[in-house]
């Protein structure tokens, strides 16, 4: 159940910015790249469960999953990378709170604020970067495990 979410997740992601000119390039569980491309990098961390809830009579665990969303752009100026970046975490948010079950596979998916950093990579440009708390909610038949 916890992979089916996770890839519901990243194709939702993936959905919600293919439309854009350039696209950024969408990854899952991968080291970033030392560039970063023209649209922007995003990256899906499949995070960890924070909690579980055993419910009784038939056996079943609530789970909470807390993935997380890695947005980096680049940019010439300050204004252009912060610029892309509110663009892309727009787009996310919308494709997600756009279809909250992720087509069924979740019974609910909640994105959090997301954290700024500033980043630099020796020899490349400046980029900015973004992290999204994204919470999965779910349930799971007879062990966390299923």
């Amino acid at each position: 159940m916890r992979e089916n979410a996770l890839a519901a997740l990243h194709a939702r992601i993936g959905a919600a910015l293919a439309a854009r000119n350039p696209a950024p390039v969408v990854l899952r569980g991968e080291t970033a790249p030392q560039r970063i491309p023209p649209g922007g990098l995003v990256v899906l961390r499949d995070g960890e469960t924070v909690e579980e809830t055993a419910i009784l009579s038939p056996l079943a665990y609530a789970i909470e999953h807390r993935a997380e969303i890695e947005v980096a752009v680049a940019g010439a100026t300050p204004a252009a990378r912060n610029a892309l970046l509110d663009a892309l975490l727009v787009d996310i948010a919308a494709g997600i709170t756009s279809n909250r079950t992720l087509g069924g596979a979740v019974e609910w998916a909640a994105p959090g604020a997301p954290t700024f950093d500033d980043v630099e990579f020796e020899g490349a440009a400046p980029a900015r970067a973004a992290s999204i708390p994204v919470t999965l909610f779910y349930t799971v038949a007879g062990s966390p495990l299923a």
